[in-house]
């Protein structure tokens, strides 16, 4: 047996996940591991399966389909190079990744967020990660915890859906768009970075035009995204 087996593997993977059924039901969690060679779920909970009205066999073969039933995509594109990277970890640097995601039970209802926390489970004898396990857990929709995880994935899909655009601005543009945002005039803004007005003018049509801004408002949004104030 190699060094990784003894070190990730000394009971193989049957051991390892009949030890995690003996405690699995004194957890606060759904537990999930995942096979991430072969893209399915290994194992779960039986009170997630239970959650999700499904059966192991029936989870197992709907393979990635898994993450496009129950994972809210933009959350997932959101963790899942973190995951990414943790899978590609050296085996003596333990990395532990903790992510909100929202879930839905069913096609039916609303998205439910939950706090996830991801760790390598299994690796094969040259060390290359096999399967993940997370632990769940629903997060109370009053708890001040759900507004503010919104709030910031709003802020992140913003910045996904607009880096290009603020990676086209000149240098010139994003000095002259945080300038817009403090509410300057083009003729503040032309005494200010010593252009003309004409030319400031200019400079603020097309910034306008390029973050696709029909108001003061869109302007502060779109600087403040972009910490330029």
């Amino acid at each position: 047996m190699s060094m990784y087996s003894l070190l990730s593997d000394p009971v193989g993977l049957e051991g390892k996940l009949k030890a995690l059924q003996a405690i699995d039901g004194e957890l606060p969690a759904v537990v999930i591991v995942m096979n991430v060679e072969k893209d399915f779920v290994e194992y779960m909970s039986p009170r997630g399966l239970e959650q999700l009205n499904i059966s192991l066999d029936a989870l197992k073969a709907m393979g990635h389909g898994y993450y496009d039933t129950y994972f809210n995509p933009h959350d997932v594109a959101d963790y899942l190079p973190k995951i990414t990277a943790m899978l590609g970890s050296p085996i003596d640097k333990e990395v532990i990744v903790t992510f909100f995601q929202q879930v839905r039970l069913s096609p039916e209802r609303d998205w439910v967020w939950h706090l996830g926390t991801t760790r390598v489970f299994m690796r094969n004898d040259a060390g290359i990660p096999t399967h993940v396990i997370t632990c769940a857990v629903p997060i109370d929709p009053l708890h001040h915890v759900t507004s503010k995880v919104n709030r910031l994935l709003e802020e992140n899909n913003f910045l996904r859906r607009n880096q290009h655009i603020f990676a086209s601005l000149t240098k010139r543009e994003k000095e002259i768009l945080r300038l817009m945002a403090l509410g300057l005039s083009a003729s503040e803004i032309a005494e200010e970075v010593h252009i003309s007005e004409k030319t400031a003018v200019t400079h603020r049509r097309n910034i306008k035009s390029k973050i696709g801004a029909q108001s003061g408002y869109d302007l502060t949004s779109f600087a403040q995204a972009f910490d330029l104030i």
